[in-house]
């Protein structure tokens, strides 16, 4: 991809999408904070998710779990004990390190999954320099748990101690009973959420691509054991449909399936859809997992509550394998502006515009009136829109500048309001990738727009 990643950050950043988190303070390493328009996207992208995994399909249902848990699910889960990345340190310039990543971006060599001892091999290799300083003189890799641990109540012992959720898969398996009872559901059904969650990376990065602080969007989907293959595919296939139709160039786009070596123990298969960020070769945004049974096999060990289905025709008990799809706003949010931004050279100007699907786009349309004189009814039609679609009112400078501000940001019509609109009752909308311009009746005009801004 041909696109300076800088660039798009600045922009995103001056433009109102994403701000430096405690900025007036200095900042905090790696925290952002979403603004006006980042907030309305990122809304957007989860409402989208919610509505195609959740409200449309008849198999699932949504929960919404708590951040802090029992610290015995994180006993349960494994991440108490193997949430870990192995990480080293440059003897020379200090630098510290996701031993993975760094053989990975220096070598090509993926050693995901592989132990201490196999690692350190491979740090011995002499083409493999520190990036900041450029020297080969490495630490041994050692484990570095990645949960934030916090205390709840009055007294920091052993006992207070609680975890900030490194995902938010665990609050749904636990909560496994609740819903097969309350949603009266049969499998195979899917239990979803869109939650934070927080990990202390060790290493985190390129934006908002990899932070300490995130939000996912978790469907856990529980089928028979024997067909859990088909829906696995299943669901490999909806994701990356589902992301193709944000807009997201094909030719950016791929699905990488693991490799044997790659997968977990209780893994049958994972696949990565992977997008051609400008800082990197590819870049995981979504993840499916088929993960057996081992995470309601697990909670039914250490909980002691037996969490099982009994078919109510055959009258035989199981417990179900899982299909995991998991997919971070974030990153989605980054995938679609990286996409989407674009400088545009023009015969006599250029533009920055941000080509992002109408669905996804912050804001929907724009009103312009083309002389103050008209600001009244204009506002009147603003205010009417309001009602049905988001919508912004801009009545500064040329109405040249007007379009040029909306493109920078997105925005997929802006709507003249002109002098001949008192007569005829029409309106100019002219869109944005084309710039085409039509003239639509007031009185057609919020059909005319959510029709073309739906997905």
């Amino acid at each position: 991809m041909d696109k300076n990643f800088e660039e798009i950050v600045s922009h995103l950043k001056t433009s109102g999408f994403v701000y430096q988190g405690s900025e007036i303070y200095g900042g905090l390493s790696n925290s952002w904070d979403f603004g006006y328009l980042g907030s309305l996207m990122k809304k957007n992208i989860k409402d989208l998710w919610w509505q195609e995994f959740i409200i449309k399909n008849p198999y699932n249902v949504g929960i919404d779990s708590a951040i802090l848990m029992n610290p015995q699910v994180w006993q349960a889960s494994g991440h108490l004990k193997g949430f870990s990345d192995l990480m080293v340190d440059c003897k020379a310039c200090k630098a510290r390190f996701r031993a993975d990543k760094l053989i990975e971006e220096n070598l090509g060599i993926s050693v995901e999954g592989k132990g201490v001892e196999e690692v350190d091999a491979v740090l011995a290799d002499e083409k493999l320099v520190c990036p900041r300083c450029g020297k080969h003189d490495f630490t041994g890799s050692r484990p570095f748990n990645l949960m934030f641990k916090t205390y709840i109540g009055t007294l920091e012992d052993n006992k207070a101690e609680v975890y900030l959720r490194p995902e938010t898969a665990q609050g749904i398996f636990v909560n496994f009973n609740n819903v097969l009872r309350s949603a009266r559901k049969k499998i195979p059904f899917g239990i979803g959420q869109i939650g934070k969650s927080f990990r202390n990376e060790i290493t985190p990065g390129n934006f908002i691509f990899r932070t300490r602080e995130f939000e996912q969007m978790e469907l856990e989907f529980f089928c028979e054991p024997d067909k859990a293959l088909e829906w696995y595919q299943y669901w490999v296939a909806k994701c990356l449909s589902f992301v193709k139709s944000l807009g997201v160039k094909e030719e950016n786009l791929r699905l990488r399936e693991h490799d044997p070596e790659e997968l977990a123990f209780y893994s049958k298969a994972t696949s990565d859809i992977e997008y051609a960020f400008p800082f990197t070769d590819w870049g995981e945004v979504w993840g499916i997992a088929h993960r057996s049974d081992y995470d309601l096999k697990q909670h039914s060990e250490f909980s002691g509550t037996a969490l099982q289905y009994r078919d109510p025709n055959t009258n035989e008990v199981y417990v179900p394998y899982c299909i995991e799809p998991s997919v971070g706003v974030e990153r989605l949010f980054l995938m679609l502006c990286c996409d989407g931004y674009e400088v545009e050279h023009l015969e006599n100007d250029e533009r920055i515009v941000m080509h992002l699907h109408p669905a996804v786009a912050p804001i929907k349309a724009c009103i312009c009136p083309l002389s103050k004189k008209l600001a009244e009814p204009a506002s009147a039609l603003h205010q009417e829109l309001c009602n049905y679609l988001m919508v912004d009112y801009d009545e500064a400078g040329s109405i040249g500048k007007r379009y040029r501000r909306n493109d920078a940001i997105g925005t997929p019509f802006c709507i003249t309001y002109d002098f001949d609109s008192l007569e005829d009752g029409c309106v100019t909308v002219r869109e944005r990738d084309s710039m085409a311009q039509e003239r639509v009746a007031i009185a057609e005009l919020k059909d005319y727009l959510l029709e073309r801004i739906s997905l």
